[in-house]
């Protein structure tokens, strides 16, 4: 039986980069496929390599060994099929709302209708209506972070890329922006890969958690979440989860001995609890 091309391929892709002169490996045989509407988030410590992932996928850096393949052509740059939002949302501070948001279509000259129209919808998707012309220091944090989201998603991209998108957030926002970053995916049905240091976070959001180990950045485990959503942050399931993925992530034997195997896919029905 044969299966779909994936969206995304990550083939034995390594990173080294020059620090003061001496070579650090931050990535080593990072081999993964993403399908078509597939939520993924990487997991791991800082160093572990899982931000520098997303720049190479998104075409950001270059200079890697192996292959990144999207619609099963090698990424040789920056494209309008793939968004990226970063941890800080990075809005220019004298432009509105909507003139932020419209930068995510600055490398694509669209007739201005097409702008207006695309820019709208963004807006109305992000949950920003009435803010249109607000200035970023009118915004709280979770609204700012809605204008990046807008504006990666402005472009219609096939994948969209999330480093550490929340992590400057309270609690409350947090949980709140992870609502509606479901919200907006399930609409959309896009291909989503999130970068997160946060447990919790991967589990409630993603359909397989990738773990990260550092130095260099290698995959430890991958985690098939098997939860229904909406999902209970508080179900014993989802503690499951997040206890194993947290061994895997400190190394711990135990964790290991369910792991079974350095690399694998996991389901919740294989544990013997």
């Amino acid at each position: 039986m044969s299966h779909p091309q994936p969206v995304v391929s990550f083939r034995h892709v390594g990173r080294t980069f020059d620090v003061n002169g001496r070579a650090y490996e931050a990535i080593r045989d990072f081999s993964l496929d993403i399908a078509e509407g597939e939520f993924v988030a990487i997991v791991g410590a800082s160093g572990c390599g899982k931000s520098t992932l997303l720049r190479l996928l998104v075409g950001l850096d270059a200079g890697f060994d192996g292959e990144i393949l999207v619609d099963g052509a090698p990424v040789r740059g920056i494209g309008a099929e793939r968004g990226i939002v970063f941890q800080e949302h990075r809005l220019f501070p004298w432009l509105s709302v909507t003139r932020n948001v419209a930068l995510g279509l600055a490398a694509q000259h669209v007739p201005e209708e097409t702008l207006r129209s695309r820019v709208a919808e963004a807006v109305r998707l992000a949950g920003l209506q009435g803010f249109e012309d607000a200035l970023p220091h009118q915004l709280s944090g979770g609204m700012a972070q809605r204008v990046a989201i807008a504006r990666g998603l402005v472009a219609s991209p096939r994948i969209l890329t999330l480093d550490e998108p929340f992590g400057a957030l309270d609690a409350l926002t947090r949980h709140q922006m992870q609502d509606e970053l479901l919200r907006i995916r399930e609409r959309e049905r896009i291909t989503t890969v999130l970068v997160t240091h946060d447990v919790d976070e991967a589990v409630f959001l993603a359909d397989r958690v990738v773990v990260m180990k550092a130095r260099p950045g290698t995959i430890a485990s991958v985690v098939q979440i098997a939860l229904p959503r909406p999902r209970s942050r508080s179900s014993y399931d989802f503690h499951v989860y997040r206890e194993t993925i947290t061994e895997a992530l400190l190394g711990d034997e135990a964790g290991h001995a369910r792991l079974h195997a350095p690399v694998r896919e996991i389901e919740l029905g294989s544990f013997a609890w």
